[in-house]
């Protein structure tokens, strides 16, 4: 039950929905929503969690206003059910047909979200699962992957590849079992998975869809798949997938609030209208994060966030050997964790870091109670992300009076503006050419930490985000009537499709 303090009404409950982040991960894109539920304790809010295997702990302590959460593991095992039959069987998988070549033939691309609604129903009934896990579900996508007028088929797909493929979208589907949003509005915190059961929810009871994307789900998944160990064939189907229901996101949301405009430029090319599109900055309490006072005596980088591939760590400890070829004394310290399963990272980090110096001078500080031990550790705070969006640990550490060095990817720029050193991603020899620069010149760091702050304080307060986000809440209470999108798709509407 709601506190009974609270509205009774569409625009007092939000339903966030998160993939891997709130409430059972740290990280920048779980401190916003933590921030944004205290903020409003007088919304009633709902969660819907995509997560590993369902056994994750909660690691953030929930309000009063916040309902337990529902948990959507896309990796644990597979409902213990028996596959449909007969006429139920051929309903799912001709839908199923359809949806695969939608992803695979550009003729048929616009009848990805029908299919997508379609699968849905299926799977609110509990048949969709059980039938991708059939023999006949593999050879619809074998036969398709063969179709000669498919560029695809150049690849030659093998057995093993649908196998594969298949796997990875019967667990990529299972959000659409979720029960979805009912009412209120549903507030997706990330494009890809997350944003499932809204698409549902709006699909079937009209509830408006707010998309807030941090980085861009889409392109991260252009980088991660770049070097991941699938074959191609199943990369170009899993990025079709992706790349399909990032556009339908894009089309069905209310209203789309980028974290910077950087993002603005990759939704617009998604298909979003650029009215529909409304950047807000992530912000901070400037007294949360006061000046770090007295600057360590040895000259120390400093790095915070999570010890992850696209952080690009590598890059950073390359650039700190080239700064110790000129300041032997120097260090780099990095606070923070590596995911679960992310354990083989931060090893093969360490391992470069041995490798390329003498082992104490880069060390790894794990997680920290207070973040802004983190911060103050540093002469010079350091950002080395492939990929981002507008990272709280930068607006943290400029809080704080920090002089920054931060690689330019998505809103960095825009949050760093002249307050702090600016160099291009996966370069290590420009990121040591600015860190040496910094740490020789105490006068320019103390002026760019000043500076830094104030720009924290006129631009990214959190009581801004706060505010924006609630008038926003309010704005798209009102209920819009349900997209007739899926009605009817069975067997027959689906082969008429492919016709």
């Amino acid at each position: 039950m709601p506190p009974s303090h609270l509205p009774h009404s569409d625009t007092a409950r939000v339903t966030l929905l998160t993939e891997g982040t709130y409430p059972h991960s740290h990280g920048g894109v779980s401190v916003w929503c933590d921030q944004l539920v205290r903020g409003m304790p007088d919304f009633e809010f709902r969660v819907t969690a995509v997560t590993g295997t369902g056994h994750e702990p909660l690691v953030w302590e929930l309000p009063s206003h916040v309902a337990e959460p529902v948990t959507v593991p896309l990796w644990g095992p597979a409902p213990a059910r028996r596959a449909p039959r007969g006429r139920r069987l051929d309903q799912v998988l001709s839908t199923y047909e359809l949806f695969l070549t939608a992803m695979l033939d550009p003729d048929v691309e616009r009848y990805f979200g029908v299919a997508l609604y379609g699968l849905a129903t299926m799977a609110r009934d509990g048949r969709l699962g059980p039938a991708l896990r059939t023999r006949q579900a593999l050879r619809i996508l074998v036969d398709i992957w063969n179709r000669t007028d498919l560029e695809v088929s150049a690849a030659r797909p093998t057995l093993h590849d649908a196998l594969t493929a298949t796997d990875l979208l019967e667990h990529v589907l299972r959000p659409l079992a979720a029960e979805p949003p009912s009412d209120g509005v549903a507030h997706a915190v990330s494009g890809g998975l997350a944003v499932l059961p809204g698409l549902v929810g709006h699909q079937l009871h009209g509830v408006p869809l707010l998309l807030t994307e941090h980085g861009v789900y889409l392109r991260e998944r252009y980088l991660g798949y770049r070097t991941g160990g699938f074959t191609w064939p199943v990369k170009y189907l899993l990025l079709g997938f992706f790349r399909l229901l990032a556009e339908e996101t894009y089309q069905v949301a209310a209203l789309i609030t980028p974290g910077n405009r950087y993002n603005r430029l990759w939704e617009e090319r998604g298909g979003a209208a650029p009215e529909s599109i409304r950047t807000v900055y992530n912000g901070v309490d400037p007294a949360a994060f006061p000046p770090a006072g007295p600057e360590p005596a040895t000259p120390t980088l400093s790095w915070a966030g999570r010890i992850d591939p696209i952080k690009d760590l590598e890059t950073l400890i390359r650039a700190f050997a080239l700064v110790r070829a000129e300041l032997p004394d120097a260090r780099l310290r990095l606070f923070g964790g590596a995911p679960r399963g992310g354990e083989a990272y931060r090893d093969q980090c360490a391992a470069l870091a041995d490798e390329l110096g003498p082992g104490d001078a880069v060390t790894f500080e794990g997680r920290v109670d207070d973040i802004l031990e983190a911060y103050a550790a540093g002469n010079v705070v350091m950002l080395s992300s492939i990929s981002e969006g507008f990272p709280f640990t930068l607006i943290e550490a400029m809080s704080c009076g920090r002089a920054t060095v931060s690689t330019d990817v998505g809103g960095v720029r825009e949050a760093v503006g002249d307050s702090g050193l600016v160099v291009p991603p996966r370069d290590p020899a420009a990121m040591a050419r600015a860190a040496l620069a910094l740490l020789r010149d105490p006068g320019r760091r103390a002026a760019m930490g000043e500076s830094a702050r104030l720009r924290v304080i006129e631009q990214f307060t959190l009581r801004r985000t706060i505010e924006t986000f609630r008038s926003i809440y309010q704005e798209l209470g009102t209920p819009v009537p349900a997209a007739d999108v899926a009605g009817g798709w069975g067997a027959a509407a689906a082969e008429g499709a492919l016709a």
